[in-house]
């Protein structure tokens, strides 16, 4: 028998995926099932469970591969160590993070942030799934940290600003974005990124 390459590997396992984030936008993170997923993925139920043992080891998958890159596009716009590139102002980094995650949403044919909500929601109530889901949420938070320092470093924050903080609120911001953009659907990532400048501009704040 011929092996298997590990280009299959990986396109079988990406295709199992993608039948997941269907399967969930369609009916709900809790409503998904393993036999509702091979189904999906046109696979057999022995090649879905060869890649994966169930529901939350795909998950599981999709939290360490970044599936929606977030924290890479945050890097993205951090100047290297030397350059005499400076950071990009908070406004327009959470436009651009903001962006990346809708034109991934398109890339893909799924709507990521309702997903992102389910996921988040069933999270809080799975200790299993918030194991999954917490280090992804740290590796984002860690690279608003490294675009605060460096945000710091360019003169766009006053210089004793604490980098951890900023990376709370700027943490926080996407599901806020995510919440109104499922929830009011009136946002986008240019307005968005318009009211925090907005409000990074009032009187008495010093940029």
């Amino acid at each position: 028998m011929p092996k298997i390459s590990d280009e299959h590997r990986a396109e079988k396992r990406q295709q199992i995926i993608a039948a997941m984030l269907r399967c969930v936008e369609r009916d709900g993170f809790h409503k998904t099932t393993m036999a509702a997923v091979v189904e999906e993925s046109g696979l057999s139920a022995g090649s879905v469970y060869t890649y994966f043992r169930g529901k939350n080891d795909i998950i599981r998958a999709i939290a360490e591969s970044g599936l929606t890159g977030i924290s890479a596009a945050i890097q993205r716009l951090i100047p290297e160590k030397g350059s005499d590139q400076t950071a990009p102002p908070p406004e327009q980094a959470i436009e651009a993070a903001t962006q990346h995650l809708l034109d991934l949403a398109e890339h893909l044919g799924v709507d990521l942030p309702r997903i992102a909500m389910q996921t988040w929601a069933e999270a809080a109530r799975d200790p299993e799934i918030h194991a999954v889901m917490a280090p992804e949420a740290r590796r984002i938070r860690a690279s608003w940290r490294t675009y605060a320092e460096s945000a710091i470093d360019s003169g766009l924050v006053r210089s004793d600003a604490d980098p951890e903080r900023i990376a709370m609120v700027l943490t926080g911001l996407l599901p806020g974005f995510i919440l109104q953009r499922i929830m009011l659907g009136d946002v986008t990532p240019k307005v968005y990124a318009a009211g925090l400048a907005d409000l990074l501009s009032g009187p008495g704040v010093v940029r």
